[in-house]
């Protein structure tokens, strides 16, 4: 029998540490359909047993995010968990001009993406080669951002801490949004969290945590 598994992943573990969890409460076969970076929590589809089989169908779902970018702050990884390549300290930025500039970052986007992402160059993740110090090329991908809805600002520090929702498609880095809202804003961007809430007709609230599942 086919079956599919929703799980509210937690920050601090990896997708496929997830799926080894799981792999030992149910004792079967079970894979994901998208990756989440560790410090990324939420909506995680496994399939289980014959259920892995139908995993392929959800990879190209559109999804949703919701986020929190740092202004102030630029790493090596495009989120907090980075090297800081560049750090300053920025006026607050007004709530209306936040709010226009994420709204602005809505269509289809050529963006770079982070040299620690897993696209894969001559057969292997480009994070394996930027761990290991080797210059890398950033690719560049077109992404659909499908919605983009501000949905508050906090300013303290010399920093400023940005929240917004994306509804995107399938392909599409936010981390590459955080830094591309810096770029526009004219500071250093970095993200600071991500949840995912959604993938296709998936939706978070349907979802159980690990400690639930066991």
């Amino acid at each position: 029998m086919e079956q599919i598994l929703l799980i509210d992943k937690p920050a601090g573990i990896t997708s496929f540490g997830v799926v080894a969890q799981v792999r030992r409460i149910v004792r079967q076969k079970v894979g994901h359909a998208g990756t989440l970076d560790p410090m990324a929590t939420g909506l995680l589809v496994l399939g289980v047993g014959a259920g892995t089989k139908k995993l392929t169908e959800y990879l190209k779902l559109p999804k949703t995010y919701e986020a929190t970018i740092r202004l102030g702050i630029r790493t090596d990884t495009s989120d907090i968990e980075g090297a800081v390549l560049e750090e300053r300290t920025i006026l607050p930025v007004a709530p209306q001009r936040a709010k226009e500039t994420i709204e602005g970052l809505q269509g289809m986007l050529r963006l770079p993406v982070s040299a620690y992402s897993a696209i894969k160059r001559e057969g292997e993740p480009l994070y394996k080669k930027a761990r290991r110090g080797e210059e890398v090329t950033l690719p560049m991908r077109d992404m659909e951002i499908r919605k983009a809805e501000f949905l508050g600002l906090a300013c303290e520090k010399g920093g400023c801490d940005i929240r917004a929702r994306f509804d995107v498609g399938s392909g599409t880095y936010i981390r590459s949004l955080a830094e591309e809202l810096g770029r526009r804003l004219e500071v250093p961007a970095t993200l600071a969290s991500l949840r995912r809430t959604r993938i296709g007709d998936f939706k978070i609230e349907d979802a159980v945590t690990l400690e639930n599942l066991k």
